[in-house]
């Protein structure tokens, strides 16, 4: 079951100051990151563009291996706040630098370089190795080893052929409409207006081999009212209350995240 989330521009809109902003933004990759989203697509919802550049930035800069990002990222103000960023610590992140370690079949992540008009790639080892892939110079790549120390040898991979979770990527969309109109596969919308999840409406997803979209509102609005009309158009879609009987007035959008994904996490450990 391949699983991915939405999440609209105005995701940040609650909180006033950058520095909340940044840490909402941790917690949020955090949760997709736990349970192993593929895709976190950034929707337009109102206007937000400032805080959805803030969203898409720092959720790329999070799932970034620490040793890229100075090349990777510029400093600028989005990135002010990045001390209060906790780390995924997910597969791709936690490599060794020593290369002695470096086994055949091992994966990295690496940026390609320059060196006397040849391609080489970065995997934070202190190390140059020759790289031959399509991927050009200056941007980020996934290479599997095919010789181990001292005669490095790699080959680039596909995310889908790595055998363990790799990090989420991010997507963005110009609306919501748009984005389920052309998802192939199962469509979740969440909210309070929906059919309380069971275990049972949840198998239907978590047994498909059809990847699984998760939606979400915004902090000001719903997904009914986001979309208005159009959701009667939107294909292989229910709509799901994740929290009923909620006590509080409003599920913030992290809460919300983390809640749905673990209770969708359960039902599918328990098939």
């Amino acid at each position: 079951m391949g699983l991915s989330v939405a999440i609209p521009e105005s995701s940040l809109s609650d909180e006033s100051l950058k520095i909340d902003k940044t840490r909402k933004i941790s917690v949020l990759a955090r949760a997709c990151a736990i349970f192993k989203i593929d895709t976190i697509f950034v929707y337009q919802e109102g206007n937000n563009k400032q805080d959805g550049n803030l969203l898409v930035m720092i959720l790329k800069y999070l799932e970034t291996p620490q040793f890229l990002r100075k090349r990777l990222f510029p400093k600028i103000n989005d990135l002010k706040f990045a001390g209060v960023l906790h780390p995924l610590r997910i597969p791709s992140h936690v490599t060794p630098a020593n290369p002695k370690k470096i086994k055949v079949k091992d994966v990295r992540e690496g940026i390609v370089v320059a060196v006397k008009g040849k391609k080489f790639v970065d995997v934070g080892i202190n190390q140059l190795i020759p790289f031959f892939g399509g991927t050009p110079i200056g941007k980020r790549t996934t290479v599997q080893f095919k010789q181990e120390y001292p005669n490095f040898s790699v080959k680039e991979i596909k995310k889908e052929e790595i055998p363990t979770y790799w990090g989420y990527s991010v997507k963005e969309r110009a609306n919501l409409f748009s984005l389920l109109s052309e998802w192939k596969g199962n469509i979740i919308l969440t909210s309070r207006k929906g059919r309380t999840a069971t275990k049972d409406q949840l198998t239907k997803y978590t047994n498909s081999d059809q990847p699984t979209l998760v939606v979400f509102g915004s902090p000001e609005k719903g997904i009914h009212e986001i979309l208005g009309n159009k959701i009667k158009n939107v294909q292989n879609a229910k709509s799901l209350n994740f929290f009923p009987d909620q006590a509080t007035e409003t599920v913030r959008l992290e809460e919300a995240l983390l809640g749905t994904l673990a209770i969708i996490n359960l039902a599918k450990r328990g098939n």
